[in-house]
């Protein structure tokens, strides 16, 4: 994408492999963080005026905190062989946070909050798990820090896309708060980072960002731990064929929300799909109880 708005690939730091913050993306709210630790290392800090998601992308962890400790026994070994764990630290709180496997993948988003929630440390087999979308859309999505979860403006899922198949489509944007007759929110305005995984090494995907106006429109191909800023506009993916895909979407602004508006020159594929991709769902929380 062009300026501020394109993938960003920052070079391995110590063990951080991927970081995109509010001055990097040039907007306001959201931050990321993925980082591949050795055993042993940790990782410390203190969220003071932000809260923070922790989502375990392989591996184990044990973490301490100024309010509480807990360790993981049962993490998936890729994204592709289970469903994450999720810890959710409100502002104030200092953690250490270790890698108890060889290998431990975690990634962090991160967002300056209004409120104090509690502290929150979410099972594999908590997460909702819904199937969206048909036909070749058809996608599976686990909810990890949903509307109503209990934070300030934060919000977490994965998503698995089967070989081939579209994604967040038809595509959808969040970028003007709309409220109804009650204020009720139908549209947030978000902003949202796509963190891609693909299940091989050759593999890639392809995310297109676009507004109605096309003053932003532009085609990329994503690889593994490639991350992608959506600013505003509509954002559809699609796997390439042979090439399972996921993505661990983080968004934050005006509402802890996920309410959008779809493109309207794509809402009657709604009404079209004649049934589901029998490939879905692609991971399950049994899938994290074999890894023990």
């Amino acid at each position: 994408m062009k300026g501020k708005y394109k993938l960003v690939n920052h070079p391995s730091s110590n063990s951080i492999y991927q970081r995109v913050t509010v001055a990097d993306a040039g907007w306001e709210h959201l931050n990321f963080e993925a980082r591949l630790m050795k055993k042993g290392e940790l990782w410390e800090g203190y969220t003071g005026e932000h809260e923070y998601g922790f989502i375990l992308l392989s591996g184990n962890y044990s973490v301490t905190t100024d309010k509480g400790n807990w360790k993981t026994i049962n993490g998936r070994k890729s994204v592709f062989e289970g469903i994450a764990h999720t810890l959710y630290l409100p502002r104030h709180t200092s953690f250490s946070l270790r890698a108890e496997s060889e290998l431990l993948d975690i990634a962090a988003g991160w967002c300056l909050a209004e409120a104090d929630f509690p502290v929150r440390f979410k099972l594999p087999n908590e997460a909702a798990i819904e199937i969206r979308g048909g036909d070749n859309a058809t996608r599976q999505i686990n909810s990890l820090i949903e509307p109503g979860f209990g934070a300030s403006k934060l919000v977490a899922v994965e998503v698995y896309t089967p070989s081939g198949n579209w994604s967040s489509f038809p595509a959808h944007k969040h970028d003007d708060r709309k409220l109804d007759a009650n204020g009720n929110v139908l549209e947030a305005c978000l902003e949202e980072f796509y963190f891609y995984k693909i299940e091989k090494p050759t593999g890639f995907a392809y995310q297109h960002v676009y507004t109605d106006d096309r003053s932003l429109d532009e085609l990329m191909r994503v690889a593994n731990n490639d991350i992608v800023m959506v600013p505003r506009g509509y954002h559809p993916v699609t796997a390439g064929h042979g090439y399972d895909c996921y993505y661990l979407n983080f968004l934050a602004g005006s509402d802890q929300s996920l309410a959008n508006t779809p493109d309207p020159d794509h809402e009657w594929i709604f009404q079209s799909w004649k049934g589901k991709d029998e490939r879905i769902p692609m991971v399950t929380a049994q899938m994290n109880q074999s890894q023990i």
